[in-house]
């Protein structure tokens, strides 16, 4: 009997996550268009020095957060909260709550000031993160993906050498985190931080020349196969001989 009972609440359970998967594939280009419009908020935050502008552009960064939150909590809602709704989603829980750290920006009158620092980090990282998720549900062709993602990277690379204070000119972190990013080197900082991000940029430079290297090879490849089919389709024009 309780083997009998157990189905259907399985078989409700799978519907309520496949609607859950639903509901986020509805909300997949609108969501996926702010994700990519916010992390250029993120980049004027860290930017603008005018009071007026960082209050705006704070308050924009928060509306946008508060719907992220509100989508994600949406789709739990839908899946009743369920175990295997967090054991999937739970990476996506950190990244939403680590610019939550900018609320204790207060224990700075205790000298905490590394926290503030990891609060500007994490924020950076969740909205690189959000990014490049976005820029995979609004592009399908996997070229045009790789090279938004890239984008996402040069720009959270450069943000991340800017707030940590590896470089105090924008301008110039942008230019050596693209630089990295596409021949794997650049990086003329020698901290700490600069030194572990040049290694990882350097093997996202790496992944991506291999990426582009095996879509190129298919696409020459199939369109030779393509071609080789159609010849061997065509029948031969020539004159039949009699027998």
């Amino acid at each position: 009997m309780r083997s009998v009972r157990a189905a259907p609440a399985e078989g409700s359970q799978a519907e309520e996550m496949a609607a859950a998967e639903v509901l986020a594939a509805k909300l997949d280009r609108p969501m996926g268009i702010l994700g990519v419009i916010f992390l250029f908020v993120v980049l004027g935050q860290l930017l603008v020095q005018d009071p007026g502008w960082t209050r705006t552009l704070n308050v924009v960064g928060w509306v946008f957060w508060v719907i992220f939150v509100a989508e994600f909590l949406l789709r739990a809602y839908i899946a009743e909260f369920q175990a295997a709704f967090w054991k999937r989603n739970w990476w996506q829980v950190i990244f939403l709550l680590i610019p939550f750290l900018r609320f204790f920006r207060a224990l700075q009158t205790l000298r905490l000031l590394r926290l503030t620092r990891v609060a500007r980090v994490g924020g950076i990282v969740s909205a690189s993160v959000r990014g490049s998720r976005s820029a995979g549900k609004l592009l399908s062709n996997r070229i045009g993906w790789v090279a938004a993602v890239t984008a996402v990277v040069v720009l959270a690379s450069s943000q991340l050498l800017y707030a940590v204070g590896s470089h105090t000119d924008y301008s110039k972190a942008l230019y050596e985190a693209a630089l990295t990013t596409i021949t794997g080197s650049g990086l003329t900082t020698s901290d700490g931080f600069s030194q572990i991000l040049h290694v990882l940029l350097a093997m996202y430079s790496v992944a991506v020349f291999a990426t582009l290297a095996g879509s190129l090879g298919a696409y020459f490849l199939r369109d030779h196969s393509v071609e080789q089919a159609s010849k061997d389709a065509t029948p031969s024009s020539g004159p039949v001989e009699e027998q």
